[in-house]
């Protein structure tokens, strides 16, 4: 594996899209933010307005994910809409598309902090991103998303510039 990234660009939507086969898998790592399953190429065009990355293995689309900023400056960057190719997790893709992103975040844009969200439901995006590095964050209150008419809690995590130098 010699993954690289990429800035997203509109050609990449319709195979990033197509690796989400049914509403669960797609409200997982969208949240329902984009739209309603399942959602067109444009309506995924709002990427655009964030900083959104193309992970590529020999020129094959292997992940994607956006990087936004909470405030006006670079001392936090949040990780966003995070999916990689299902043929290919359980394979490290996820691992090594997330360390690019974080030496980005940090080394490039000097980030002191890097958090995401993830629902409790997606197990294997939680380990993931607990390999990677990411520490919980305790919140007083979780935060609680209505999908599919159920109440998804979703956990806080958080990689600090400290952290990031030990991994």
């Amino acid at each position: 594996m010699v993954l690289r990234l990429r800035p997203y660009n509109i050609n990449d939507a319709d195979k990033i899209l197509s690796w989400s086969k049914d509403e669960r898998s797609f409200y997982k790592w969208s949240a329902g933010v984009m739209g309603e399953y399942p959602i067109t190429k444009e309506q995924f065009g709002f990427v655009n307005n964030l900083m959104a990355f193309t992970a590529i293995d020999d020129n094959e689309i292997v992940g994607f994910f956006t990087m936004r900023r909470p405030s006006e400056n670079f001392d936090e960057l949040r990780f966003g809409f995070v999916i990689v190719d299902p043929k290919k997790r359980g394979k490290g893709y996820g691992k090594a598309m997330l360390k690019l992103g974080l030496k980005f975040a940090f080394e490039i844009y000097g980030a002191k902090k890097v958090s995401l969200g993830v629902f409790e439901n997606n197990e294997s995006a939680y380990r993931c991103y607990k390999a990677v590095g990411f520490k919980d964050v305790v919140l007083e209150k979780t935060e609680t998303y209505t999908v599919l008419d159920e109440e998804w809690k979703c956990f806080e995590l958080e990689m600090d510039l400290v952290n990031y130098k030990l991994v």
